[in-house]
């Protein structure tokens, strides 16, 4: 996949989009990315990819939709944590997509 170029900065992904070097995601390459998928960031997509890189601080993995919609309804309130609220914002797959908008690996149970 073509890399991003962000500042004078080339920012390498792997084939399915997501950051060869996780170190590299910065607001910028979200929205890069998003952008990308046909998603304009919002608030309450950025509370997602916050979330997500919290998780992935403490736990080094990024969670599959499951664990996802759980540790939203924990931080957000069962409005949000349910997977209809993911999947408007993050259509398709929610956990990979949301993940690699988070500057994260893949979530290694999706396919």
């Amino acid at each position: 996949m073509e890399p991003l170029h962000i500042n004078g900065q080339q920012i390498a992904l792997d084939p399915e989009g997501y950051l060869q070097n996780l170190a590299d995601w910065s607001p910028e390459v979200a929205r890069q990315l998003a952008h990308a998928e046909g998603i304009e960031l919002q608030d309450e997509h950025w509370e997602i990819i916050e979330l997500l890189r919290d998780f992935y601080a403490e736990y080094q993995l990024s969670p599959a939709m499951r664990i996802l919609v759980k540790q939203t309804g924990i931080r957000y309130g069962k409005e949000k944590g349910n997977s209809m609220h993911l999947l408007r914002l993050f259509p398709g797959s929610p956990a990979k997509l949301a993940s690699k908008l988070a500057g994260l690996p893949k979530p290694s149970n999706c396919l």
